[in-house]
């Protein structure tokens, strides 16, 4: 099948002959959908950002606000994706719009598209019930010219409204059918297979692909260094590999499951996590990044390995011929070199649930709270005896070497001790040889040197009271919405 077929505003579309590497924003620009704009093409301002009608874990449809620079023309096979220019019925604009005409929340204009995309998923969110959750939910768009009140106003009017329109009713049947394709053009060929057995298939044929989900990560090879990948097989149309599922003794995760839905799977079930996916990144990008993704990449200053490392996790490798399981700390052998052999993928990962009584919690320090990459990010689990002495120690960090890697010696310096300020401090000086981190854009290797013995401080200081500490709420932080104009709430 060599036809990538989608819906757009409404309107079905075929196209053939189109690179795969195809951006989705340069493929609207040149359609004349200018509304959509590219700001800095890596995901970061959130100008170019689109609706997306994606399958939620129930089998129903919900839309979800994206980067249209870092989606692939054919992740669309299948789908139906809105732009700035479908959203108004006729001559009424869409209640995001008029949010922001109401709250003058725009000035220049070059980003108000964006920020009106991003309205349209709060909009239909059933969730937004937090004021962390609509800070998250907007912290993916920039701008420069308005300030971020009247945004945040226009946000808060519409949030949650979910009013009983064309939307709605699309959102309420199943997303992602015919996901199916197989498709070249030129030398470029991409693959996206709907089941475990089609993947297995297509990775002995071509074990060489690269393998790809949100591309989140791989598609800034297309924006930034102009490389036109020969040979794509995505998972993102596997349902099996999105599956997360609740163990009496384990949370086993979907290598393909979005990070923004591992984020709320987690909330309750493994807050630590749960925690370092708050701050991860925008909205848009963890509705498209994975779980999978970020391990993979093997990035040594990627978010969710230390935390995962921390809390002992493993990985279900598959290949045609079976699975095997790695700890997480097997899989990590070099720089952005991991444990997969050839026409192998990662099927899951797998996080022991958390004994009552450890303590657990995860960090990360970056120069914006969100939508930044890390400088340092960490992942600890202690367990004390009745005596308050530490029998287990697991304490991870990312940004400090190569790739994400346990403190053997600062977890050998705890072991045996008691969980107390002195033990906390002979731990902290023993990173010194744990780790030699580097000097580069984002911080000076002094820097991370101390951030990382800080950071294991402040673990012993919050976790003195409660073990597993959640998200920090501040005050009043219940989000109270706006009724919509149809009465629906």
């Amino acid at each position: 099948m060599d036809v990538i077929r989608f819906t757009l505003n409404g309107q079905s579309v075929e196209e053939r002959g189109i690179a795969p590497t195809t951006t989705l924003l340069n493929y609207l620009r040149h359609r004349g959908l200018t509304g959509t704009k590219e700001g800095c093409a890596e995901g970061d301002c959130g100008a170019c950002t689109v609706a997306l009608l994606e399958e939620a874990p129930d089998g129903t449809g919900r839309w979800r606000a994206v980067n249209s620079c870092l989606v692939l023309l054919p992740m669309l096979q299948g789908r139906e994706v809105v732009t700035v220019e479908g959203i108004a019925d006729g001559d009424r604009a869409h209640p995001a719009q008029t949010a922001m005409v109401q709250n003058l929340g725009s000035q220049c204009g070059y980003c108000t598209p964006g920020v009106v995309m991003s309205l349209f998923e709060a909009t239909y969110r059933s969730d937004l019930d937090e004021a962390w959750k609509l800070d998250d939910q907007m912290c993916g768009n920039l701008c420069r010219c308005t300030g971020y009140r009247p945004i945040r106003d226009a946000a808060k009017a519409v949030a949650g409204t979910r009013p009983r329109d064309r939307f709605l009713e699309r959102a309420a049947v199943r997303a992602g059918q015919g996901m199916k394709l197989a498709y070249a053009a030129g030398v470029q060929r991409y693959f996206n297979p709907v089941s475990v057995g089609e993947l297995c298939e297509l990775l002995d044929t071509h074990p060489e692909a690269r393998i790809v989900s949100g591309g989140t990560d791989l598609c800034l090879e297309v924006t930034k260094k102009r490389r036109e990948l020969p040979l794509l097989i995505s998972v993102e149309g596997v349902p099996e590999l999105r599956r997360m599922e609740r163990r009496p003794e384990a949370l086993v995760l979907g290598a393909a499951a979005s990070l923004s839905d591992v984020e709320a799977f987690t909330r309750e079930s493994c807050p630590p996590l749960h925690r370092m996916l708050r701050y991860f990144a925008s909205r848009q990008i963890k509705n498209r990044g994975t779980l999978g993704g970020n391990v993979c990449n093997a990035s040594p200053i990627g978010d969710t390995p230390p935390v995962l490392l921390a809390l002992g996790a493993s990985v279900t490798l598959r290949r045609s011929s079976g699975t095997r399981t790695v700890p997480l700390d097997a899989f990590f052998l070099d720089y952005r070199k991991t444990a997969l052999q050839a026409g192998e993928f990662l099927e899951s990962v797998t996080i022991p649930s958390i004994p009552a009584g450890a303590r657990a919690a995860a960090y990360k320090v970056s120069r914006r709270r969100e939508l930044d990459i890390s400088a340092v990010a960490a992942g600890f689990f202690v367990v004390t005896d009745d005596a308050g002495r530490v029998t287990e120690a697991r304490l991870a960090y990312g940004g400090m070497a190569a790739i994400p890697r346990r403190a053997a010696g600062a977890e050998a310096a705890l072991r045996g001790q008691p969980w107390n300020e002195a033990s906390v401090e002979k731990a902290v000086a023993a990173l010194a040889k744990d780790f030699t981190p580097i000097s580069d854009l984002r911080a000076s290797a002094w820097y991370r040197a101390t951030v990382a013995g800080n950071l294991l401080r402040g673990f012993h200081l919050e976790t003195r009271d409660q073990h597993v500490p959640h998200l920090p709420q501040r005050p009043n932080a219940t989000l109270h919405l706006q009724p919509s104009p149809g009465g629906q709430s």
